[in-house]
């Protein structure tokens, strides 16, 4: 056969991306549609507004992909994220295309938590160029992974900020004895751990306290309760 046909063929074999479309919004849901329809490499075969209606599409139509808001009834919270969870137990093939309409990187890493495979968060405004938004698609049908820009520039910022930490500002020896402290070591003990003297760990500790900024009017005891809620949250995050 001529390899032309041959071409032919194997085109018209190639199945358009199967869609669910999930936004309770009226008006940017049938912009998403009006955006999607006019693709023949996509095949939008449901568009909803609540998630129990996408819990009901997805059953029916077994998509490839879901694009979805993150926020929907009837919470209007975190609805996008929790199908992504539930899609990532009960069926792992079906891709999810998050949209937000804002940078919120707690969702982001709900959304990557379980795998990065088959999953994409995208900020809304991206949705009205249909060559990013339909490269987000064809990734996690092939399992790819998509993480809008701006997410990226806010996840590394937030990494930034919490190198800088306030423990930076103790000595080795200083961190070495809120370590122990946060074991719930006395001052004699750690004296007896570190071969210091009594008074040289009091002083270690006022040093502390005073360096991670800890209000000064606030009892002894509560500061150092402060103390080591920060630094169990830093060294255990």
């Amino acid at each position: 056969m001529p390899g032309g046909n041959d071409s032919a063929c194997h085109y018209a074999s190639v199945m358009p991306i199967r869609l669910v479309v999930a936004e309770d919004s009226y008006l940017i849901r049938e912009g998403l549609l009006a955006l999607l329809d006019g693709d023949d490499g996509l095949d939008v075969v449901a568009a909803v507004a609540t998630l129990p209606d996408l819990e009901r599409a997805i059953v029916e139509h077994r998509p490839d992909v879901v694009l979805t808001d993150i926020r929907m009834p009837p919470t209007g919270t975190d609805e996008g994220i929790r199908a992504a969870e539930d899609l990532a137990r009960l069926a792992p093939d079906i891709g999810v295309v998050v949209l937000s309409q804002h940078v919120e990187p707690e969702y982001a890493l709900r959304l990557f938590d379980g795998g990065a495979q088959g999953r994409a968060y995208l900020l809304k405004e991206r949705v009205g160029d249909l060559r990013q938004l339909k490269h987000a698609i064809a990734e996690t049908v092939e399992g790819g992974s998509v993480l809008d820009p701006q997410v990226i520039d806010v996840l590394v910022a937030a990494r930034r900020r919490r190198a800088t930490s306030l423990l930076d500002r103790l000595t080795e020896r200083e961190s070495e004895i809120l370590g122990l402290v946060a074991q719930g070591g006395s001052n004699r003990a750690i004296a007896t751990e570190l071969s210091l003297s009594d008074r040289a760990v009091e002083k270690h500790i006022t040093s502390i306290l005073t360096k991670l900024d800890l209000p000064a009017d606030d009892s002894e005891v509560h500061r150092r309760v402060r103390a080591v809620l920060l630094y169990l949250s830093e060294t255990n995050g």
